[in-house]
């Protein structure tokens, strides 16, 4: 039995058709208001699953206002069962956004690394990592391999601060998510030439423009953070989050 038959059935499901759709609130998001109007949002948009930051706290809260699988990310391991004990249904190393300003560079060796203590911590928890998109989209796709090896159950992609948009409108859009289209498109490839069967989430610059390239791509999911998160009207990120949901071709069916 795979590890991620835990997650309930309507994300499995969602995966499974190549359509799911996280909301992400931020890694380094610890402001409960703000989750709890991304979470609601989320919930009401249809959203599949919200991932939040790496507390307790956040997790009761997301989940009681979304009705939503809960995923917490973090670079520390150690911060991991305590959000697990608090309802988690996974966990998620990365994405490593918010520490590039800060000069912070996650490399191959450092990723496997937290991969492995993770797993050694929570042997039976549904593991998410990221692959940084620092790394050349070949180191990429071996990276990728060595993660699942090491236990990932899904891995994620990104690149949004790497882009370099420069045109207005949608060309403006499809240039932003360029570098985590690239490395979906890569990574689902190496992993079914390796004969890995595990879902990849495309995340990271995306928008109701290129959700659909992300699929068409190889991923069977998509993460979505500043496109909702950076919204302060609940209205407007309720709209923004039912406008993804369409884009990837589904029904809005709100969980709350």
């Amino acid at each position: 039995m795979s590890r991620l038959d835990q997650l309930p059935a309507s994300l499995r499901t969602a995966l499974a058709d190549k359509r799911a759709l996280k909301v992400i609130a931020g890694l380094t998001n610890f402001d409960a208001a703000s989750v709890e109007r991304i979470s609601r949002a989320a919930g009401l948009g249809g959203a599949d699953l919200i991932d939040v930051a790496c507390d307790p706290a956040l997790v009761q809260l997301a989940a009681e206002v979304s009705g939503l699988p809960i995923c917490v990310s973090a670079v520390d391991p150690e911060l991991f069962p305590a959000a697990v004990a608090a309802g988690a249904a996974m966990v998620e190393i990365g994405n490593y956004d918010a520490f590039y300003p800060l000069g912070r560079i996650f490399d191959a060796a450092e990723v496997l690394s937290i991969t492995r203590r993770t797993r050694e911590l929570l042997p039976e928890v549904v593991l998410s990592v990221t692959v940084p998109h620092v790394l050349p989209i070949d180191q990429q796709e071996q990276l990728a391999v060595d993660l699942v090896t090491a236990g990932a159950d899904i891995i994620q992609t990104e690149g949004g601060t790497s882009a370099k948009p420069f045109s207005a409108g949608n060309l403006g859009l499809i240039e932003k998510a360029a570098p985590t289209l690239a490395a979906a498109h890569s990574i689902s490839r190496a992993l079914l030439a390796a004969e890995l069967s595990v879902p990849v989430l495309c995340a990271s610059g995306l928008s109701s423009v290129t959700v659909p390239m992300a699929i068409a791509a190889g991923a069977a999911g998509v993460g979505v953070g500043s496109a909702v998160n950076k919204l302060n009207d609940q209205l407007a990120m309720v709209a923004v989050v039912r406008g993804l949901r369409e884009a990837l071709g589904c029904a809005v069916e709100a969980a709350v």
